[in-house]
């Protein structure tokens, strides 16, 4: 048991490092913003592809929006990929296509495999534009965030291109508070380090864009997969193209308000993730493809980001029985650092993020809600671990994967 915890802090310190990295990288290194500036330009045309299956509350302030961004009216297609719903989700798409003739063309799926990366693929009959961006249809985008996504493209290295997400609904309850907080973390500092130091920003699946170039040369929409984006991510990866993270390139979600739906959104991602990490992994990390090293070793510790969880309960387990045998002394210390690595180092380095996030956005009230984040990383250890130890269970079983959409809690448009 000794040898295992002593591999598990090693691990431990090391996302720990990381951690501390990428904050010191945000908050005193060179900041990359190769693209943003560009305003005016000869804009190619784009189509915008709108992820929607039952959602009634919010398709119609994604499509009012879209309406009005800054973006040639006429070199930009919207096109909402109504996936099997049931409710009135068809109805408002058809309403807006009235309203707007010639600038939305609607894909109504009627049947086929469940999944938005299911649904993305069936649409790919309708996309002729060399640009494609995507985005959920909770999600609200500027008026100049088209023209922002679309920019990195002009590069013809690049592949796909990534936003970042801002929650509108953080005033909502202490739950919204703390998701408010880890996008900022997660977005301010950790994707915007991972672009300045050419890591390996993650692909969105929302607020994101990909060229369909690349798309077909990596194959598609992987059907298969529980989290298309970190699917994408690698998949361009592995193939040679560049993934762009724009920092400054804002859109607005709905984050989940109770916490049976944060779960459930936090186990759909725990799966995706780890499904990501079996099937790209070992090829990554020492298979012949065009990524450097750095984007290798990066890669597979973004990889094994969600597998933390259950290694971290498991060296707290095997900690405390070290403990109660009564080991050696050095032994003991190896146990004591085992079950404090993550509660006070690891989760200082998350906090140590997040605080940095919320100066580098100018509103330093929220940093007094960091310690109660301590209540969302419980519940996020054990969601976790509780959908890893399902998945392998359904490996074992032959179980087919299951995608759970996330609930809103928006009125609906009247």
């Amino acid at each position: 048991m000794i040898y295992v915890l002593y591999v598990i802090v090693s691990v431990i310190c090391i996302y720990t490092a990381r951690h501390y990295w990428f904050t010191l990288n945000r908050l005193f290194g060179f900041q990359l913003h190769p693209y943003i500036d560009i305003d005016t330009a000869d804009w190619p045309p784009v189509t915008v592809l709108v992820a929607a299956h039952n959602e009634e509350k919010v398709v119609a302030n994604i499509l009012s929006a879209l309406m009005t961004v800054k973006y040639p009216e006429d070199k930009m297609l919207v096109i909402p990929v109504n996936d099997r719903s049931t409710d009135r989700t068809r109805e408002i798409i058809d309403e807006f296509v009235d309203r707007f003739p010639g600038r939305i063309q609607p894909f109504h799926r009627k049947e086929g495999k469940g999944g938005k990366a299911a649904a993305l693929k069936d649409a790919m009959e309708l996309v002729k534009t060399e640009v494609i961006l995507i985005f959920d249809a909770d999600y609200i985008p500027g008026a100049g965030l088209v023209k922002q996504l679309t920019a990195p493209f002009f590069d013809p290295e690049v592949g796909g291109v990534m936003g970042r997400v801002v929650p509108m609904n953080c005033g909502t309850n202490l739950l919204t508070r703390l998701l408010d907080l880890e996008r900022s973390g997660g977005y301010q500092v950790d994707q915007q380090a991972r672009m300045n130091l050419r890591l390996v920003p993650q692909h969105g699946g929302t607020v994101a864009g990909v060229r369909l170039s690349a798309l077909r040369e990596i194959g598609g929409w992987n059907d298969t997969s529980l989290t298309e984006d970190t699917d994408l991510t690698y998949r361009l990866l592995l193939n040679g193209w560049k993934t762009v993270y724009q920092n400054r390139s804002e859109c607005y979600e709905e984050v989940p308000e109770t916490w049976p739906v944060r779960i459930k959104q936090i186990k759909r991602w725990a799966k995706g993730h780890n499904q990501a990490m079996v099937t790209y992994g070992l090829h990554l990390l020492l298979g012949k493809h065009r990524a450097s090293l750095r984007e290798r070793i990066d890669g597979t510790l973004l990889l094994g980001v969600y597998v933390m969880a259950p290694v971290t309960l498991l060296g707290w387990a095997l900690a405390l029985g070290v403990f109660y045998r009564g080991v050696a002394p050095l032994h003991g210390i190896v146990a004591i650092l085992s079950v404090t690595a993550y509660a006070a180092i690891g989760n200082l380095a998350a906090f140590f993020e997040i605080a940095a996030a919320v100066r580098l956005d100018g509103s330093r009230k929220r940093v007094c809600l960091v310690p109660f984040l301590i209540l969302g990383f419980a519940v996020s250890i054990f969601a976790v671990t509780w959908a890893a130890v399902s998945q392998v269970k359904d490996a074992l079983t032959g179980a087919e994967f299951h995608w759970d959409k996330t609930e809103r809690f928006r009125k609906a448009a009247s």
